[in-house]
């Protein structure tokens, strides 16, 4: 049966765990100059409509560094963005490459897209989850301190797709998971209704940081919702992490961000370029933490 990674729990604990030790022995050969073809002769189709610079620069260099191909779709590019529907693109486009990655607002379409793909579909961003940044983040915690299991992580900002994946995340690894969000701007009712385990909903950030081992924020507007930059930035006023904040948290305690990240609004710039924060390790792992996932799916 085809595997995919959709949601942050289409794979078992175990998988996850499995896909994070083997990037970071991945990264380590890499560096070393090591060669790893694997993926000789294999292609990744990548679809967007929504721009992105970590997403395209890592999946495609991921395939090429592991000898594959990737191919870039927008809109543009396919007969998907003319009116093609899903279901008939997918059996298309399934039929040609060895796995499919989609980068596209509708997480119901991803869905549908997969139920008719023969081979491996990866999302890379959706409206509902980010499962492929939450793989580099605990890839990061990991190498920097260890199992996260029994740890305290802080998000702070928007109830987000990101926020939404690490709520996914508490319940597999076993981490705490404190959430500060202004009202209104919640997790989706059905996270908050099927994730209820090691999470706390807390009324000021400060005190979502409280002891944390790791705190993580996030642009407080996202791609899609530029019309509500002004009323979000009113809003999110005392939500921007900064060295008072962080004062809150184990000494420490790392701070991660998924980038872009918007110096003076959702993170003060001392803080994000300063010695606690891991974002370029972070950023960086999204390559070997996606060129693990996509071994483990194209071999399986």
């Amino acid at each position: 049966m085809t595997k995919h990674f959709i949601d942050f729990n289409n794979l078992s604990f175990e998988e996850l765990q499995g896909i994070i030790d083997r990037a970071i022995t991945l990264k380590k050969e890499y560096h070393e100059g090591v060669i790893n073809d694997s993926l000789k002769n294999k292609t990744l189709a990548m679809i967007f409509d929504k721009s992105s610079t970590r997403t395209r620069v890592s999946f495609e260099a991921g395939m090429t560094q592991l000898g594959g191909h990737a191919l870039f779709l927008s809109n543009n590019d396919i007969q998907l963005g003319r009116g093609e529907s899903i279901i008939d693109s997918a059996i298309v486009i399934s039929s040609m490459v060895d796995a499919v990655m989609l980068r596209i607002s509708s997480h119901e379409d991803i869905i549908v897209f997969s139920k008719h793909s023969n081979k491996p579909v990866i999302n890379a961003l959706s409206n509902l989850s980010h499962p492929c940044q939450i793989l580099a983040d605990l890839m990061t915690f990991q190498e920097q301190r260890g199992s996260i299991n029994g740890k305290k992580v802080a998000w702070i900002g928007d109830g987000n797709n990101v926020c939404q994946t690490y709520m996914q995340a508490a319940e597999i690894f076993g981490f705490e998971l404190n959430i500060a969000t202004p009202n209104g701007y919640e997790p989706t009712q059905s996270f908050i209704e099927s994730y209820q385990k090691n999470i706390n909903y807390c009324t000021r950030p400060i005190d979502a940081c409280e002891v944390a081992d790791l705190v993580v924020t996030d642009v407080w507007t996202s791609m899609g919702k530029e019309s509500e930059q002004k009323k979000r930035e009113s809003v999110f006023k005392g939500y921007q992490v900064d060295q008072k904040m962080m004062s809150a948290a184990n000494s420490d305690a790392l701070f991660m961000h998924c980038l872009p990240a918007h110096r003076g609004e959702e993170v003060s710039a001392d803080l994000i370029d300063g010695k606690q924060s891991v974002v370029w390790d972070e950023a960086e792992n999204r390559l070997h933490a996606q060129k693990a996932l996509m071994l483990y799916l194209i071999e399986a």
